[in-house]
């Protein structure tokens, strides 16, 4: 029985990954942000484990898992959680800039630092669901495709660290999905949010766990998945 360890289960795509992996039988030790949130997802998912941490302060995660226990085995990190916060250049505060690069960039790097050694161990796979927002960046959106090209340069430079400790990697790039984020952004927008407009979240997921179940002789490194209609 193979165990994940994965941020952002609360909703949107991960909280579809995380429905298909407990469905299955696997073993699930949920990132929250808090005890309450803990509390919440041990109940939508039976048997699974919880970790506490604050995303949005990494230089306290350190400190939040010395007072927890860790899994011993981790054979996939999937990074899923996110924060978006749309404005031009000339509009954004520094709060702003910090929050998404915290919690975006920052943060998955101090996870990913956190886990290694159960990684490496197990021959695990990390994966970062990105956005297209991190192959291209528009306006309004500087503060958080800077986070994601910055996620794609941690994932890239992480494949190539790790590839002779058997720790694959990879990057998946959704366009805009249906979920609490994307009516946020369509509210910051000023636009009706129609969530028919947008890929399912568990399209996305079938992506990610066709990567997480490619067989040993082969890796995913980036794959992008676009709105069909």
């Amino acid at each position: 029985m193979a165990t994940h360890v994965i941020t952002g289960a609360g909703s949107g795509i991960g909280g579809a990954v995380a429905r298909r992996l407990h469905a299955r039988g696997d073993q699930l030790v949920l990132h929250v942000r808090d005890a309450g949130r803990a509390k919440e997802l041990a109940a939508q998912f039976p048997g699974a484990r919880t970790l506490v941490g604050d995303l949005a302060d990494p230089d306290r995660l350190s400190w939040a898992f010395s007072h927890q226990s860790l899994p011993e085995r981790i054979d996939s990190l999937l990074h899923v959680a996110g924060v978006v916060d749309l404005g031009d250049v000339g509009e954004l505060t520094p709060k702003s800039w910090r929050h998404q690069l915290n919690v975006n960039l920052i943060a998955p790097a101090e996870l990913t630092r956190h886990f290694l050694p159960q990684l490496r161990a197990a021959r695990g796979h990390v994966i970062f669901v990105n956005s297209g927002a991190g192959l291209h960046a528009h306006a309004g959106w500087s503060a958080y495709a800077a986070s994601k090209h910055g996620l794609k340069a941690l994932a890239d430079s992480l494949r190539e660290e790790e590839h002779g400790n058997g720790v694959r990697v990879t990057s998946v790039y959704p366009g805009r999905t249906a979920s609490p984020m994307q009516a946020k952004v369509h509210q910051q927008e000023g636009k009706e949010y129609d969530p028919a407009d947008w890929i399912d979240p568990e399209s996305v997921a079938t992506t990610v766990l066709m990567a997480l179940d490619l067989p040993r002789d082969a890796e995913v490194n980036d794959l992008t998945v676009r709105p069909g209609r």
